[in-house]
Order: structure tokens, then C-alpha cells, then sequence
């Protein structure tokens, strides 16, 4: 059983990288990264509710008077992350996008336990930590730096000061991840079904990202969605909404059981394996980037580095 368990932890990382790799196809139907966030955000919602539902979760929603309105606000990290995803697969591609969030995860979960930020147990800084930060940093800047050589023809260009913005944009999304689920472990003390914290954090997501799409449309910053090519849409198209899902839901049932260190451990290595095969073999109709020896240099520095964080 621990090791079916320790199997779908590496699993549900592996749907993380897909989730970000198939919005691209359902951005390119709806024609704008908001109104896909959106979309994919409210199918995601719309599952947990059905699962909440079913799991008779939803009448612990009567403890949200109990609950302080900051602990509502882990759902904002997830329009940010799907969001950037979108924008940053077809710029750097995806092994190179998941090792920015990846980086930004684990400098950021660092900085939770180290400090005690948000009522986590603080954590004593050790030798393994140093060691498996520097090696997270070494293999980000590898990878990065072999971006170039393992980019296909007709990839956008970009500015030196627009690719440190597209950088910048990878690590923040990733290190809002911790945060997130940190504000979340908090409101499920209080709400004390995992299922019933899924859907608000969820539901606060999808509002979010909502009311961005119909400030930027009354802006015009954005174009107005589109809803006939949907039909057009492959059917692969519509899961990262049920990955969304799926990712939230098995980090929720599987810490309790083999402790949040392996949880991410093993979820962070699923996203960067997963990521580098879709990458190097362009699945998802995603430009084909080949898994060179520096990059492939850098993803075994990003792992190691990841796994001797967490589990040292």
C-alpha cells in the first residue's frame, strides 16, 4: 500500500505538467489566457463540487462564519500559476517553465519553514538544505541557459529585459504554490474536510481570474473570448481543468498518510520528468525542444536538489 501510495504522489506531479501543457490548446480556442484560466478554473470547480458532493463534504461550508477572511485567499495563487503556465510554455518551453516554478516552490516553501511563516513548525537550517538549494539553483540556470540551443525553429524572441520578466514571472508563479497550500492547511483546521477546502480555494480562484478577464475586457486588453472553436477542440483539450482537480484533491488525501516532505518531493519530480518528455518528444502538439546534455544536466540537478530540500 505505501508504495501505491508513493506512486500516486508521483503521479498526481505529472498531471501538474500536463495541466499546463494542455491549456495552451484550450488558450488557443477561447483565444485569450484569461478567459482559458477562467474556463479551465470553473471545470475544476465544477468537479470538486461533484466530488464534495458526493462525499456528503459539502455541509462543513456552514463553518465559513468560524473562518478569518484571510484564510480564504489561498485560491489566489492558482489564476496566477494556470495563468503563467499559458504564457510561458510556448516562450521557454515546458521543462524550462516547470523548473522556474519548480525553483520558486521550493525557494518559497524554504522560506515558510525556516521562518515558521503561517503557522508551520519552523524548520532548522541545515547543511542538506544549503546543499540541495544550491543544487536547485545550479540546475535552473543550466537549463536556462541551454534554452536557446534546444529551441525550434520560428520560437519567439525575446529582449534581455523581457526574458528576465518572463523568468521572474516563473518563479513567483511557482513560489506562490506553497503559500497557497499553507493558507489552505490552515483553513482546513477549521473547515476540517479537504474536499470542502478544494472547492473554496477553487471557487475563490475561478471569481478571480473572472473578474481579471472582465476588467481587462472593459479595458480592451484583452480580446473577448471565443466559444465556437471550443467544439473544435480535441478532447484532450478539457483536461486540465480534471487535472486542476486531481492534483488538489490527491495532495489533500496523500500527506496525511506519507507526510507532506515526500508529497512534494515526489510531485515535483513528476512535474520535471513529466515536463522534459513533453518537451523533448512535443507532445500536446507542443514545439519539440530535445532533452540536450546540459538540459538533461539540469534536470538532474533540479531533482536532487528538490528531493534533498524536502526530505533532508
Amino acid at each position: 500500500m505505501h508504495t501505491a501510495l508513493l506512486a500516486a504522489a508521483l503521479l498526481v506531479g505529472c498531471l501538474l505538467a500536463v495541466q499546463a501543457s494542455v491549456n495552451l490548446r484550450l488558450n488557443a480556442a477561447v483565444g485569450t489566457p484569461y478567459g482559458a484560466s477562467t474556463l479551465q478554473l470553473g471545470v475544476a470547480t465544477g468537479l470538486l463540487v461533484v466530488l464534495a458532493a458526493a462525499a456528503g463534504a459539502l455541509g462543513a461550508l456552514g463553518r465559513l462564519p468560524d473562518v478569518e477572511p484571510w484564510q480564504l485567499l489561498g485560491g489566489l495563487a492558482s489564476p496566477l500559476y494556470i495563468t503563467s503556465g499559458i504564457l510561458l510554455f510556448p516562450r521557454l518551453g515546458a521543462l524550462a517553465a516547470v523548473g522556474l516554478f519548480v525553483t520558486g516552490q521550493m525557494f518559497a516553501s524554504l522560506a515558510l519553514d525556516l521562518f515558521g511563516l503561517l503557522g508551520l513548525e519552523r524548520r532548522e537550517f541545515g547543511v542538506g538544505i544549503v546543499l540541495g538549494a544550491v543544487a536547485v539553483l545550479a540546475g535552473i540556470v543550466v537549463i536556462i541557459r541551454g534554452m536557446k540551443a534546444a529551441a525550434p525553429a520560428g520560437a519567439p524572441t525575446m529582449s534581455s529585459a523581457g526574458r528576465a520578466g518572463w523568468l521572474a514571472l516563473g518563479v513567483v508563479a511557482g513560489g506562490v504554490l506553497p503559500v497557497q497550500g499553507a493558507v489552505n492547511a490552515r483553513l482546513r483546521a477549521r473547515i476540517e474536510e479537504p474536499l470542502t477546502v478544494a472547492v473554496i480555494s477553487f471557487a475563490v480562484a475561478t471569481f478571480t481570474i473572472a473578474v481579471v478577464l472582465l476588467v481587462l475586457r472593459a479595458t480592451r486588453r484583452t480580446p473577448k473570448p471565443r466559444i465556437a472553436p471550443l467544439k473544435r477542440m480535441p478532447w484532450w483539450g478539457w483536461l486540465g481543468g480534471a487535472c486542476a482537480a486531481a492534483y488538489v484533491t490527491g495532495t489533500f488525501l496523500l500527506i496525511p498518510s506519507i507526510g507532506a516532505a515526500v508529497t512534494v518531493a515526489l510531485t515535483v519530480t513528476g512535474q520535471q520528468l513529466t515536463s522534459a518528455l513533453i518537451d523533448h518528444k512535443g507532445l500536446f502538439k507542443l514545439p519539440r525542444r530535445s532533452l540536450t546534455g546540459p538540459r538533461a544536466l539540469g534536470l538532474a540537478l533540479l531533482i536532487a536538489g528538490s528531493l534533498t530540500i524536502q526530505l533532508a
